[in-house]
């Protein structure tokens, strides 16, 4: 079998594992606390992209898989499973919005978002919209609530159609979801 990459067998049960827990929808990851079997070396670029051992991972429903049991606990992500939990690196938020859509005006607007791999999540009071900001530049780095702790970092693409929905309130530009509403920037800093 030259030329082939081999798993590692803690990779190889993991995906095992997985397969074996999954049923229909996301893993009920939130109830799952195995014991920690040390970091795997996988990581999620800023733009989504998955590496394993520094290669991207270029199967999209290996992706898929291995989103479904990502997991945070404070500022570490992990990889669990009802059996074992591993470490992996995140450059900045796991998943990507990368479309939206938008329904209804006003306080009355619901904003649904789609991640690179295929979650979807209303923004609202419980998986709120944020902007950060870059201390140095003040470029603008949006993100939404996807599920549990994870968030997404919303596509530039989708940003500036978010900023055409904008709203001011309460001396904030923002955007309104649910009937909750997320300030992006003080009103007084628009031109």
């Amino acid at each position: 079998m030259s030329g082939q990459k081999t798993v590692t067998p803690s990779a190889e049960g993991l995906a095992a594992s997985i397969n074996a827990a999954k049923t229909r929808g996301l893993p009920p990851v939130h109830l799952w606390n195995p014991p920690f079997c040390g970091d795997l070396d996988m990581r999620i670029a800023r733009d989504g992209t998955w590496f394993y051992e520094g290669t991207p991972i270029g199967r999209p429903g290996l992706v898929k898989l291995f989103s479904s049991i990502l997991k945070k606990e404070a500022e570490d992500y992990f990889l669990v499973t009802p059996v074992e939990k591993v470490g992996i690196t995140v450059d900045d938020a796991p998943f990507v919005a990368i479309d939206f859509e938008a329904r209804g005006s006003g306080t009355d607007q619901v904003l649904k978002f789609f991640t690179h791999v295929d979650d979807s999540a209303v923004a609202s009071a419980d998986l709120p919209i944020r902007v950060e900001r870059d201390p140095k530049t003040g470029e603008p780095s949006p993100y939404v609530r996807v599920r549990s702790n994870l968030d997404a970092l919303i596509d530039r693409k989708s940003f500036y159609r978010l900023v055409d929905l904008g709203a001011h309130h309460e001396g904030w530009f923002g955007l309104w979801s649910s009937g909750a509403f997320f300030p992006v920037i003080p009103s007084a800093e628009l031109p």
